[in-house]
């Protein structure tokens, strides 16, 4: 078989927890749980190579958006040049340096940690060497794919772009054209880091084939890699992550996290979300307030993007994460597969809340000055805490619960 293929062998659906197996695949070919359409694993075309290319044009063009101009803003004869770093120190020294290690996380820590990550990983795998911790470094890197919002971050702009033009010129720079292009190579990098095959091309370098192992009726299938094994072990011997035939505690953390979401939500509305003085001015908003007078500005889109990443989605998401916790806990409301898709929408819709978050950063460095001058409110913390809490509360929630009822009876199935 070509190089980066995999050999056919059994794993768990790790959404539906179906037993399956996934036939011989080569490079460019992928297969699906063909109960619950969850995708088990995609082989690139290049599979060693186009990770690499992509990494590396990332880390190339984030050196540009991190140190290039990203906007500038002139109001009244007052001219402001913005970079990313520089949008990151106003609010450390203005003591909102919770949000501004939000910030440095979410649109460059993360980012670059898993780009490294990803090199070094495929690094070893295209040079056929085995690197010290590269199963630690796999798991990490397939982690971090959730917390990366270099996209966000690009939309909030966008968003800001309509507010700040009404008041000031603003023009934007290189970096601002350029993290369009770091947003799109991000996605496509993340798309291309299978954890299965990668977790299979280690093992086969240290002369393990775990597509070969044959275990007794007794296996259990780990909740990380997808590959079978025996239930006496408590670690897994492929990817080295713990065993479990569930999430262990997945309800009683997801609604913990989930409580703690909801009960961060009542401050987060009440409290002012944007500070906003001029000379004769100081005129504090809540997320409603900012709501209403975009609206009553004339500013309709403005309105409505803000209502969705603040209000909309944060009430869904929780209506839904309660929605699933007691469909698996107790009885489904609806049948496995809307409740899958369900999760699927609710798992992948949660960082979009920050949106707003980013706005009022982007704002308050913005207009900085005597004349005009925006500073995040209490508020900001608390909605951070939401939007955190509830992408925790769904990353902890494990879906294969809501499919346990029909999974009584053990089946092997080919997978697409």
């Amino acid at each position: 078989m070509p190089a980066g293929s995999l050999p056919a062998h059994h794993v768990g659906c790790p959404c539906c927890g179906l037993s399956l197996t996934i036939p011989a695949l080569i490079p460019g070919e992928s297969a699906e749980c063909p109960r619950c359409q969850q995708r088990l694993v995609r082989i690139e075309t290049h599979p060693l190579d186009t990770p690499i290319a992509f990494a590396i044009a990332s880390l190339i063009i984030m050196t540009i958006v991190y140190t290039q101009l990203y906007m500038t803003i002139d109001m009244l004869g007052i001219h402001v040049d913005l970079t990313i770093p520089y949008i990151m120190g106003t609010l450390a020294q203005q003591d909102y340096s919770i949000l501004a290690e939000v910030m440095f996380f979410l649109t460059f820590g993360s980012p670059v940690l898993f780009l490294l990550l990803c090199l070094y990983v495929y690094t070893g795998l295209r040079y056929q060497q085995v690197l010290p911790g590269m199963l630690y470094a796999t798991r990490t890197l397939v982690r971090l794919r959730h917390w990366i919002m270099i996209d966000v971050f690009y939309i909030a702009t966008l968003v800001s772009y309509i507010k700040i033009s009404a008041m000031a010129q603003m023009h934007f720079g290189l970096a601002f054209w350029f993290m369009m292009v770091l947003a799109i190579l991000l996605i496509r990098t993340s798309q291309g880091v299978p954890e299965h095959w990668i977790f299979y091309q280690i093992q086969r370098l240290t002369g393990n084939d775990p597509t070969r192992q044959i275990y007794s009726d007794h296996t259990i299938n780990c909740n990380y890699c997808l590959f079978e094994q025996p239930d006496t072990q408590n670690v897994c011997g492929v990817c080295g992550s713990y065993l479990s035939r569930r999430k262990p505690l997945s309800l009683s953390i997801s609604m913990s996290f989930l409580l703690a979401a909801i009960i961060f939500y009542i401050p987060a509305n009440l409290l002012p979300m944007m500070i906003t003085r001029s000379p004769g001015t100081n005129l504090a908003s809540t997320i409603l307030d900012g709501i209403e007078y975009m609206w009553s500005d004339g500013d309709v889109f403005i309105a409505v993007v803000i209502f969705s990443a603040s209000m909309a989605i944060p009430v869904l998401k929780i209506i839904s994460m309660l929605i699933l916790l007691y469909s698996a806990a107790y009885h489904p409301l609806m049948s496995p597969r809307r409740l899958t898709i369900l999760y699927r929408i609710t798992e992948s819709i949660g960082r979009w809340s920050m949106i707003d978050i980013f706005v009022v950063i982007i704002l308050m460095s913005a207009f900085s000055t005597p004349l005009a001058h925006v500073a995040p409110g209490s508020a900001t913390i608390y909605f951070c805490g939401v939007v955190i809490l509830t992408m925790v509360s769904a990353l902890s929630f494990d879906p294969r619960l809501i499919w346990d009822d029909q999974n009584n009876k053990p089946s092997i199935k080919t997978a697409q």
